[in-house]
C-alpha cells in the first residue's frame, strides 16, 4: 500500500481559510474607515456653509495654531503611547514638550494666541508615518491602531463642535416648555440642585466647573489603566472606554437634532437674554401651562437631551468598578460631580439626565456584547433599553402635561422605568462574567524585534 501524507494539504487549507476569514474583515474596517471619511467630509461642507471650519480644517490648523484644548491633545497622544515601550514613551513625551516649547516661543514672538498641545498632535502624526515607513505586519498594526485611537477621540471632539453649530442652525424651535413640564414629575431637580450648588459658595462652583470641563481627563485615567497591558500583551482588550465614549460622542447629537433642547439656565434663566421666557432659575420653578415649541437663537447648540455629560460620566463609572479602590472612588466622584455640575448650573433638566443614563447602558450593551459574542440577554437588552429610550422621549413630547399635572404617578414611572434598565445591565453583565464567551484571540506570529522610536 502506498503511504499518503496528508498534513500538506491541510496546512495550505488552513492557510487559506484564515486568509478568507481576514478578507472580510480588512473589508469591513476598509468600509468602516471610508463612511468616517465621508461622514467627516460632509461635516466639512456643513460647516463651510455657516461660514466656519469644520472638524478637519480645524484640527489641521491646531498643527501650527493654538489648539482649542491642550488637555485633549496631551490626554489622547497618552492614549496613543499605550503601545509603546517605557523608554519609547518617555522619548515621545519629551519630544511633544519640546515642540510645545519652540511653538511657544515662536507664537509669543508674533503676538499670537498660545496654547500646549501642537507638539503631542505632531507626535502623534510622526508615530503614524513611522509605523508606516519603519513597522512590519503585527506591529505596525498595533502602532496604527494607538494613533487611531488618539486622533478619533481627538476627531471625534471636533466633530463634536461641528454638530453643535448645525443643531443651533438648524432648530430655530426649541423643546424646552415640553422638558420643564415633564420635570414636575421629578420634583424640578435642575432648581433644588441650582440653589445647593448656590450655597456653597465659590468653592463647590469651581470644583464641579473643573469637573465638569475636564471630564475627558477622567476618561483618560480610567482608560489608561484599562489599556496598561497593552505594550507587553501586544493587543488591545476586546472592549474598553474609548469604544463607548466613541458611540456615544457619535449617536448624541443625532437625538440633538431630533429633540432640541438648549436647558433651564437658557429657557429660564438670565443667561438667556432676550430669548428666555422668564428669569425664573433657579429660585422660582416654571409654573405650569400648555407647552410649546419655542424660538431661540442662532447661536446656542441645542445639546441637552440626552445629557451627553451624564451619559459620559455614567460610562466612566461603569468601566471603573473593575479598578482598584482608588478609580473606584474617581468614577463614583466623577459621576456625582458631574450630576451636581450638569444639574446646578442649569445646564440640563433632571428628565436629560435619566434619559442620558439610559442611552449610556444600552451602548454599552452593545459594545460589550459585541466584544464578547452576541446572544439572546444581549438582544433583550439592547432592545429593553433602546424602548425605554425611546418612550422617555415620547412621553416628554406629548405627556408632558400630564406628568405635570401627576408628578405622583409619573414620577414613580420614569424612575422604575430607568431602574429597569439599571437592572437589566447588571444582571446580564454579571451573568456574562461568570459565563464568559468564546475567547477572540488573536493567533500569536513571530515579528521581527521591533526598532525604538
Amino acid at each position: 500500500m502506498i503511504s499518503e501524507e496528508p498534513r500538506a494539504l491541510p496546512r495550505e487549507n488552513s492557510a487559506t481559510a484564515s486568509g478568507n476569514r481576514r478578507r472580510p474583515r480588512a473589508l469591513l474596517w476598509a468600509a468602516v474607515g471610508l463612511t468616517g471619511l465621508g461622514f467627516l467630509v460632509a461635516l466639512e461642507i456643513a460647516a463651510r456653509h455657516y461660514g466656519v471650519p469644520g472638524p478637519i480644517v480645524s484640527q489641521a490648523r491646531e498643527a501650527v495654531y493654538a489648539p482649542r484644548s491642550g488637555t485633549v491633545l496631551y490626554a489622547s497622544m497618552a492614549l496613543m503611547m499605550v503601545v509603546l515601550t517605557w523608554r519609547q514613551r518617555f522619548v515621545a513625551l519629551g519630544a511633544a514638550i519640546g515642540i510645545d516649547l519652540v511653538f511657544w516661543l515662536v507664537r509669543s514672538a508674533a503676538g499670537a494666541e498660545n496654547m500646549v498641545g501642537s507638539g503631542a498632535l505632531w507626535v502623534t502624526l510622526g508615530c503614524a508615518v513611522f509605523a508606516l515607513v519603519r513597522r512590519t505586519g503585527a506591529e505596525r498594526a498595533l502602532l496604527l491602531k494607538g494613533v487611531g485611537l488618539a486622533l478619533l477621540l481627538v476627531a471625534g471632539r471636533k466633530t463634536g463642535y461641528t454638530w453643535l453649530l448645525i443643531t443651533s442652525k438648524t432648530r430655530p424651535m426649541v423643546l424646552d416648555q415640553y422638558v420643564a413640564a415633564a420635570d414636575h414629575a421629578l420634583g424640578n431637580p435642575s432648581w433644588v440642585a441650582g440653589r445647593i450648588v448656590e450655597a456653597t459658595g465659590p468653592i463647590g462652583h469651581h470644583v464641579l466647573d473643573w469637573v465638569y470641563i475636564q471630564l475627558a481627563v477622567g476618561a483618560v485615567l480610567v482608560a489608561l489603566y484599562q489599556l496598561r497591558n497593552v505594550a507587553t500583551e501586544r493587543r488591545f482588550p476586546a472592549h474598553h472606554l474609548v469604544r463607548t465614549f466613541l458611540v456615544v460622542g457619535l449617536l448624541g447629537p443625532g437625538i440633538y437634532m431630533v429633540f432640541p433642547v438648549v436647558g433651564p439656565i437658557l429657557a429660564y434663566g438670565v443667561d438667556g437674554g432676550q430669548w428666555a421666557l422668564a428669569n425664573l432659575w433657579p429660585h422660582t420653578t416654571p409654573p405650569l401651562g400648555v407647552p410649546q415649541p419655542m424660538p431661540f437663537d442662532e447661536v446656542t447648540p441645542r445639546n441637552c437631551m440626552p445629557s451627553l455629560h451624564t451619559a459620559w460620566a455614567t460610562a466612566i463609572f461603569i468601566h471603573s468598578r473593575k479598578g482598584p479602590r482608588a478609580l473606584r472612588f474617581l468614577g463614583a466622584f466623577w459621576l456625582v460631580a458631574t450630576l451636581g455640575a450638569t444639574l446646578g448650573f442649569g445646564y440640563h433638566y433632571g428628565a436629560d439626565i435619566i434619559s442620558g443614563v439610559v442611552f449610556t447602558l444600552t451602548i454599552e450593551a452593545a459594545l460589550r456584547a459585541l466584544a464578547r459574542g452576541w446572544d439572546r440577554r444581549a438582544t433583550l437588552l439592547v432592545v429593553h433599553g433602546t424602548a425605554v429610550f425611546t418612550a422617555l422621549l415620547v412621553s416628554y413630547r406629548f405627556l408632558s402635561v400630564e406628568m405635570a399635572g401627576h408628578p405622583w404617578v409619573f414620577g414613580p414611572l420614569l424612575l422604575l422605568a430607568t431602574a429597569s434598565v439599571v437592572y437589566g445591565y447588571v444582571r446580564t453583565t454579571r451573568l456574562w462574567d461568570r459565563q464568559p464567551g468564546p475567547a477572540r484571540v488573536p493567533a500569536q506570529r513571530r515579528e521581527p524585534e521591533p526598532e525604538l522610536v
